[in-house]
């Protein structure tokens, strides 16, 4: 095949938007070739939440050995980018413990079976997760439980590092349950000196926390126990405190949230925070929804965090189907991005896991993608994050093929946080050998990954290739002649370079 090859820098088009621009491209000749225009790529949050307590997502037992760990977390990771997601968010604290090397806390039994124990053969399952995850094309976010200190099935004894043994001045037995107290300005630092060790010493894209602040309430015969922290709410009033109870809990809880913000800018003002609540702020708002009410019951003033815009993305938790009457979908995302002052992102939290063709009250595969439509059409929202990932690893009910046939069919971009940083990356340098492209960064901001579109004789395809991916195979199946290739960088923020193309003759 004879190959007139042009390339071009192209104009930065503005807007937040930020559309790829039509390329103007110089050829060899000095002539202008128009004939091409880069399409631009579909931009959307498409995430997934990993999750270790229990060993509900991974790894599969405690004790399980590394190669099979390992091994797991790759099947993991290959299904998500095999269904064009691009966001994991990995639970790395689930009860005052580590899933990674820590000098705070101890290692978790849901790795080996005993809290405290490493890997043998040793490694670090973080480290591990963010290099897979990258060289996928994927953000890992960190996800951290703040105040859950020991969960009812937990079974290993509790090791001297973990906080109900250094410090249990500061834990509280609720239930079958052991909790770190939110009133205890102790906790508070504990948990940030936690979350800030892992952004000072980790390549996380994100830290995460979700709906477990203070607990849900537990029921002794029928009553509601209420949470044992007579000290601290002591202590709090001694000094001259004058909220009542259910204030004080609720601006500790505000307190936290506003600090964590402060704490990971501080030290990386680049990576994303983010908060995914109870789906439902309070009964009655909007007018029609009824449910549990987590500013009451969990002291969760989730409205307040998104008005302050003390995070970078949140994912209310809207595990209810589209027809739910007091509950309904598109009414309270409706809700929650119009409370969104400081236009951030709002990704609806998805419950994929209800999706079951066995059970009688399951849900339709269809009910999700449904849901990620409604999700699309929501001004203000752009993405969607699925819990959890073993019902997308089994496939349960065919919910993982559903998404991938009518709302994934092709790959993502995902959507630009430009109140982080709003300047796209240098364009990448290409050149095509034979049937290979060659990709190389230029100097200055290292892009995340590349953006790849080929116009073929049956129209545009486009994939993301992480940025450590310096070659790609352009060569297609007979009838799909490569016409036109162009290439963007992007960064970790979602801004994308200007085009680069080559035009083949």
């Amino acid at each position: 095949m004879k190959k007139a090859v042009s390339a071009a820098l192209l104009f930065l088009c503005a807007g937040s938007s930020q559309p790829v621009p039509a390329p103007v491209h110089l050829s060899l000749e000095g002539t202008v070739d128009t004939a091409g225009v880069v399409p631009p790529m579909p931009r959307e949050a498409r995430g997934v939440w990993v999750a270790t307590v229990g060993n509900m997502d991974w790894p599969s037992r405690p004790g399980l050995p590394v190669d099979s760990q390992k091994a797991e977390l790759r099947a993991i990771l290959d299904r998500v980018q095999q269904m064009r997601m691009n966001l994991v968010i990995f639970q790395v604290r689930p009860m005052g413990d580590a899933l990674y090397a820590s000098s705070l806390e101890p290692w978790s039994e849901f790795l080996t079976g005993t809290m405290g124990q490493a890997p043998q053969p040793f490694y670090d399952p973080l480290a591990f997760a963010i290099e897979e995850a990258h060289a996928r094309g994927l953000e890992l976010h960190a996800w951290f439980n703040p105040y859950r200190a020991r969960t009812a099935t937990a079974r290993s004894a509790i090791a001297d590092k973990h906080i109900a043994k250094a410090r249990p001045n500061l834990v509280r037995a609720y239930g079958k349950q052991l909790w770190m107290d939110p009133g205890e300005k102790d906790v508070q630092d504990h948990s940030l000196r936690v979350i800030a060790d892992v952004v000072a010493r980790y390549d996380v894209d994100g830290i995460h926390i979700d709906d477990y602040f203070y607990p849900y309430l537990e029921y002794k015969r029928g009553k509601v126990i209420d949470f044992p922290d007579d000290r601290s709410w002591r202590r709090y009033r001694a000094k001259g405190g004058t909220l009542t109870r259910a204030d004080w809990r609720r601006r500790n809880v505000n307190d936290f949230v506003r600090r964590l913000y402060e704490t990971v800018h501080g030290i990386k003002p680049d990576i994303k925070v983010g908060i995914s609540p109870f789906g439902i702020w309070r009964p009655g708002y909007p007018a029609s929804v009824r449910g549990l009410d987590a500013f009451v019951e969990l002291y969760a003033d989730s409205r307040k965090w998104l008005n302050k815009g003390w995070l970078d993305y949140f994912v209310p938790q809207l595990y209810w189907p589209i027809g739910a009457q007091h509950q309904g979908y598109a009414t309270l995302l409706d809700w929650w991005v119009g409370e969104n002052r400081y236009n951030r992102h709002i990704w609806a939290g998805n419950a994929t896991f209800r999706v079951s063709r066995a059970q009688q009250q399951g849900w339709p595969a269809e009910e999700i993608p449904q849901q990620i439509d409604i999700t699309r059409v929501h001004p203000g929202a752009s993405g969607n994050v699925h819990f959890n990932m073993t019902s997308l690893l089994r496939n349960r009910g065919g919910v993982s093929d559903a998404i991938t046939s009518s709302a994934y069919t092709q790959v993502a971009l995902m959507p630009r946080s430009t109140w982080l940083d709003s300047v796209a990356p240098p364009p990448p340098k290409i050149r095509l050998i034979g049937g290979t492209l060659e990709i190389a960064a230029q100097a200055g901001e290292r892009p995340f990954l590349y953006a790849v579109r080929v116009k073929r004789e049956d129209g545009w395809h486009a994939e993301t290739i992480p940025a450590s991916q310096a070659r790609y195979a352009i060569a297609g199946a007979p009838g799909t002649t490569p016409r036109i290739v162009g290439v963007t960088a992007v960064d970790r923020h979602g801004n994308e370079s200007v085009p680069m193309q080559i035009t083949l003759e």
